[in-house]
């Protein structure tokens, strides 16, 4: 079975966000899809593991942002790589409440949805919700995963339904640089002809110091 065949399908870049009793909480999803037009439902896949899928069950509704290129790539960072537990991944980020669930302002816009059923498989949680609300923000180009790997250099959470273990963990390097250093919380690679990190460097996607890098070659 050629299971590569998968890598080839399309995905978008959204921000998963529901409300935890009364704050605010989230995560990166990038398998969603709407299912049908009347009434207008979405499915939604999130890992069993992840804080939002509880949040989501006891809430009932959910928001779906649809990420833009032009984004702050630190969105992707503090959402897919740490947990809602013990993180307000809201707090350095623009948001507005429409009908009662959060929704990120640097985006193209969102969805809102009420839960309607959900299916479960071994890992993940498939959650079908129907559209109660939109918003538009601007009209930039959504930001797909493809161009979130290629152009923005970044890796694959272990909670998402993509994540392919050790080739999402790896090194990957094509880069005629001299040296490569790899964030350890977000997985991006910074390609460098200089054989050390400035003092002042941040993560371009989790903004964490050149102190979460280590050095690949």
């Amino acid at each position: 079975m050629d299971i590569s065949i998968l890598y080839k399908m399309s995905y978008g870049v959204y921000i998963l966000a529901v409300m935890d009793g009364d704050r605010p909480t989230g995560c990166v999803a990038n398998s969603a899809m709407q299912i049908t037009v009347e009434p207008p439902t979405v499915a939604v896949s999130i890992n069993k593991d992840n804080f939002s899928n509880e949040c989501i069950r006891k809430a009932k509704k959910f928001s779906l942002s649809i990420l833009h290129e032009a984004c702050d790539p630190s969105i992707i960072g503090s959402f897919g790589f740490s947990s809602g537990k013990d993180t307000d991944k809201f707090d350095a980020f623009g948001f507005e409440m429409v009908d009662g669930v959060p929704v990120v302002k640097d985006s193209i816009g969102a969805i809102i949805l009420e839960l309607k059923d959900s299916m479960e498989t071994s890992t993940h949680t498939v959650f079908l919700g129907e559209m109660v609300d939109g918003v538009t923000f601007n009209k930039e180009e959504p930001m797909t995963y493809a161009y979130y790997h290629n152009v923005l250099k970044g890796k694959t959470g272990k909670n998402a339904p993509t994540y392919r273990g050790e080739e999402d963990d790896g090194e990957d390097i094509t880069s005629k640089k001299k040296h490569a250093f790899k964030c350890r919380i977000c997985g991006y690679i910074e390609e460098t002809d200089f054989d050390e990190l400035p003092e002042d460097y941040k993560c371009p996607i989790c903004k964490k110091d050149r102190t979460y890098f280590e050095k690949l070659y």
